[in-house]
C-alpha cells in the first residue's frame, strides 16, 4: 500500500490529519412527537332541554378516589385547594365530587353526619366555588343501600335532609346527586322508593337546586331509556360510559374475574358501538325533551398513553357532537388525569365538550 493509500485509508477512518475536515457536531435529533389523535366526530353547542334543566357541565373531571374512599388519603392524596386552581386554568368548568357520607354517619336515628366530616365537605365545595367552579355532591358507595333499600332508606334520607340544610345558602353552581351508580335491589322499578322521599327531603330547604339522578345497573346507558322521572322541574338524568368494558378496565384489581390486559380500542366495531350508543342517547333527548350528561368516562391507568388518550378523545368528542356534555374519571388515585401536580396533556388536551 503507497503512502498515498494509506492517507486516504486514515481519513477514511476518523484517523490522521484534521485537515479539511468538518468538525461541525451534528445535530441532536428530535424525538418523533406522538401523533394528536383525531376523530370522527365534530362538538357543536350544547343541547337544549325542552323538559327540566341542562346543566352548565362544560369540561368536567371526578376528583376519584378521594372523600369517596372510607378514609381521605387512605389510597393516594388527599384534595387540595391548588387543585381547583389547576382544573379551571386547564379549561374545566365542573367538577364532580364523590363523596362516602354513609362510612360517617350514625347508624341509628337520626343518623347525624360527622360534623368534623361535614366540615371536610363544605371545605372542600368552597375550594371549588372559589376557583370558579360549579360543584357535584354526588353520594358515593352506599354499598349497603344497594343490597337493602328498605332496611337504609331512612338512613338515606337523613342524611340527605343533613347535606340539604347544610348546603341550601350555597351558590346555585352547587348541585347534588342522589346515589352513584344504584344495582343490585335498586333497579329502575324500585329507585322511586328512596329517591322520592330524599328528594323531598331536600326540597325543604333547597327548593330550586338542581338534583342529579342515576339510574339503575350501575347506571349504565340502557337505564336511561326506562328511568322514571320524579316531578320535579329541577330534576337532570345522568349515565355512565365505559364501553367496551373489556378495554377500559382491563387488568383492574376490583374485577373479580380480572379482565386480561391487552385489549385495543379503535376498531370499527368500536365506532359502531359508540355510534348506536349516541343515537339511544338521541332518541332519549327526542321522546323525553331532557337533556342528560355523562357523569363517568374512562380507562383505567395501566393502559399505554396513547390508547387511552384516542379513548377520553373519542368518548368526548362523540358525545359533544350530539350536543351532550361528560365528565372524565378521575382527576388523580385512579384512572388519573395527572400526576400529582401535573396535567397528562397527551389524554387531557384532546378532551372536548360541547361548544357552548
Amino acid at each position: 500500500m503507497t503512502l498515498a493509500a494509506v492517507s486516504l485509508l486514515l481519513a477514511g477512518c476518523g484517523g490522521g490529519s484534521t485537515s479539511g475536515t468538518d468538525l461541525t457536531p451534528l445535530p441532536t435529533p428530535t424525538p418523533t412527537p406522538t401523533p394528536t389523535p383525531t376523530f370522527p366526530y365534530r362538538p357543536i353547542p350544547a343541547a337544549r332541554a325542552t323538559t327540566g334543566p341542562a346543566l352548565p357541565i362544560g369540561k368536567c373531571v371526578n376528583m376519584g378516589n378521594q372523600l369517596d374512599l372510607p378514609v381521605e388519603g387512605g389510597s393516594g392524596r388527599r384534595i387540595r385547594q391548588a387543585d381547583f386552581t389547576m382544573i379551571k386554568a386547564a379549561g374545566f368548568r365542573t367538577v364532580r365530587i364523590p363523596i362516602r357520607f354513609s362510612a360517617h354517619a350514625a347508624d341509628r336515628p337520626p343518623y347525624a353526619i360527622d360534623a368534623a366530616f361535614m366540615e371536610r365537605v363544605r371545605q372542600v365545595v368552597q375550594w371549588a366555588t372559589d376557583a370558579g367552579l360549579n360543584a357535584i355532591i354526588d353520594m358515593h358507595h352506599y354499598d349497603e343501600i344497594q343490597q337493602d333499600p328498605a332496611g337504609h332508606k331512612d338512613r338515606f334520607v337523613a342524611m340527605w335532609r343533613q347535606i340539604a340544610e347544610h348546603f341550601f345558602n350555597a351558590p346555585g353552581s352547587v348541585w347534588f346527586e342522589l346515589l352513584n351508580e344504584p344495582r343490585d335491589a335498586l333497579t329502575n322499578a324500585t329507585l322511586p322508593s328512596i329517591y322520592t322521599p330524599a328528594l323531598a327531603a331536600i326540597r325543604a330547604s333547597n327548593l330550586a337546586r338542581p338534583v342529579i339522578i342515576d339510574g339503575g345497573d350501575t347506571s349504565h346507558l340502557s337505564s336511561l331509556t326506562s328511568l322514571p322521572m320524579p316531578d320535579d322541574p329541577y330534576v337532570v338524568p345522568t349515565f355512565h360510559y365505559y364501553e367496551p368494558f373489556a378495554f377500559t378496565h382491563q387488568g383492574a384489581d376490583f374485577i373479580t374475574p380480572r379482565p386480561p390486559f391487552g385489549v385495543t380500542f379503535g376498531s370499527p366495531a368500536d365506532y359502531a358501538r359508540l355510534d348506536a350508543d349516541l343515537q339511544t342517547v338521541r332518541d332519549y333527548m327526542q321522546r323525553t325533551g331532557r337533556v342528560p350528561f355523562v357523569g363517568e368516562y374512562g380507562a383505567i391507568q395501566d393502559i399505554p398513553i396513547d390508547q387511552r388518550a384516542l379513548y377520553y378523545g373519542a368518548v368526548s368528542h362523540a358525545f359533544a357532537s350530539i350536543g351532550v356534555q361528560s365528565c372524565a374519571w378521575s382527576f388523580t388515585n385512579t384512572f388519573q388525569l395527572s400526576n400529582n401536580s401535573n396535567w397528562i396533556t397527551a389524554i387531557t388536551d384532546v378532551i372536548a365538550t360541547t361548544t357552548d
